[in-house]
């Protein structure tokens, strides 16, 4: 009865993926200097990598914006470059590292017009 229950909690762990990918993110994302995304402070520069689950253009007060959903496995932020339509590289399933400061409008996390780099 204990090795089936053992074996049950086993396949139940590989079966939950979203954890699982979260994990591996966190391991290939953690580098000197570079902060994870929950841990990261508002209104102070930082460093983010992560992988881009998300690319839409939205307009914001009549101008064009690329937004973006940037996740590490901690957490999320938006990043959005103001002024641009597309930017080549940029995809949803991208690998990147951001630097800028965050901020907060309407209780979600935001980085405007960071600094990137395409992993």
């Amino acid at each position: 009865m204990g090795t089936k229950s053992r074996l049950r909690r086993t396949i139940s762990k590989w079966a939950n993926n979203d954890e699982a990918d979260a994990r591996d993110l966190r391991r290939t994302f953690t580098r000197e200097g570079v902060i994870c995304i929950g841990d990261a402070p508002d209104r102070a520069p930082v460093r983010l990598r992560g992988t881009l689950r998300t690319v839409t253009l939205r307009p914001r007060g009549g101008v064009p914006a690329l937004e973006a959903e940037l996740y590490d496995g901690t957490g999320t932020v938006t990043v959005i470059w103001l002024g641009r339509r597309r930017i080549a590289g940029i995809g949803p399933g991208r690998a990147i590292e951001v630097s800028g400061r965050i901020g907060t409008h309407e209780a979600t996390r935001i980085l405007y017009n960071p600094r990137y780099e395409l992993l």
